[in-house]
């Protein structure tokens, strides 16, 4: 296993006797992009907000590569690299003048690293222009290379291709790939964008009320995936038989138009095509659907909005 680079530990945060993070325990290991959701109100920037140091915890631990966040901050935020709501940059200065002087604020950052963080978020164009002639998606990128000038190993992104057209959001997705998997970086990520969640996070927490509710893989290995129920979509033409057939293997199904739709797992499905063979039944088609994020995220959240 991967060594911890962020764990937060029985963390709470009450304001004014108001419980807001309630005993919320996670680990994200080095190399590891960890997706961060929940409804508006959930508590994730409140969260984000302890963990970078930017408000008190109540109660709890947070641990950045082993160092505490309370305790031992300097050490604990030089691991660390974040973008929290907007990205703030000096806007009467450029893209090269704003890195340049990010850059002096740390101590080891060296020398071409600006040059380096310009080309890995695709600002070579613009980053001679000032700042406030940029755009949304461009201050966005600019924020990320600020936040990984000084190769943190936790980098924490909050709505981190807000304002990217989708060929931004691609570029990005692709970039915080590579940074956990060639920089073994520790990446979490605060989105609403779930389609984008799922496709760039190796796990995810979804937070309701200051509560983490659940924790789960993106990607199942084969034995969780056999094991797990889905949606099969039967395209048949005796769905009256067929619906018997799946009865008799205790499976309920429900009629979708002119097809029939079950819940089982993936392992059930080659049994129930040969009872359904046997029993003289039509088969035009069968297709799994594994619930995406999205429906998962409704089903355990009550379907609020997202942030």
């Amino acid at each position: 296993m991967s060594n911890v680079a962020l764990e937060l530990t029985n963390v709470r945060k009450k304001i004014k006797n108001k419980e807001i993070i309630k005993d919320v325990n996670l680990t994200i290991r080095q190399g590891e992009v960890y997706g961060f959701i929940g409804p508006n109100g959930a508590g994730k920037t409140t969260t984000i907000r302890m963990i970078v140091g930017l408000m008190d915890l109540t109660d709890g631990e947070i641990k950045v590569l082993g160092k505490s966040i309370e305790k031992e901050y300097k050490d604990a935020a030089r691991n660390l690299g974040a973008i929290v709501e907007n990205p703030e940059m000096y806007p009467f200065m450029t893209g090269r003048q704003n890195l340049s002087h990010f850059a002096r604020m740390y101590d080891d950052v060296p020398k071409g690293r600006v040059e380096e963080v310009i080309t890995l978020v695709g600002l070579d164009q613009a980053i001679d222009e000032k700042v406030s002639k940029y755009s949304l998606g461009m201050r966005q990128r600019l924020g990320i290379a600020q936040a990984i000038l000084h190769k943190p190993a936790v980098l924490i992104l909050d709505e981190p291709t807000n304002g990217l057209d989708p060929a931004g959001i691609r570029e990005i997705r692709d970039y915080i790939r590579r940074l956990a998997v060639e920089d073994n970086v520790a990446v979490m990520i605060s989105s609403h964008l779930l389609s984008e969640i799922e496709l760039m996070c190796d796990r995810i927490g979804i937070i309701k009320h200051g509560e983490l509710i659940t924790e789960q893989s993106v990607k199942e290995d084969s034995e969780e995936a056999d094991q797990s129920e889905i949606k099969v979509v039967l395209d048949v033409k005796e769905t009256e038989e067929a619906i018997k057939v799946l009865a008799s293997l205790e499976l309920k199904a429900e009629k979708e138009g002119s097809q029939l739709v079950s819940l089982m797992t993936r392992e059930t499905i080659p049994q129930v095509v040969n009872k359904l063979v046997e029993s003289g039944v039509t088969i035009y088609g069968v297709t799994g659907v594994k619930p995406s994020l999205e429906d998962q995220f409704l089903e355990l959240t009550g379907g609020n909005i997202i942030e």
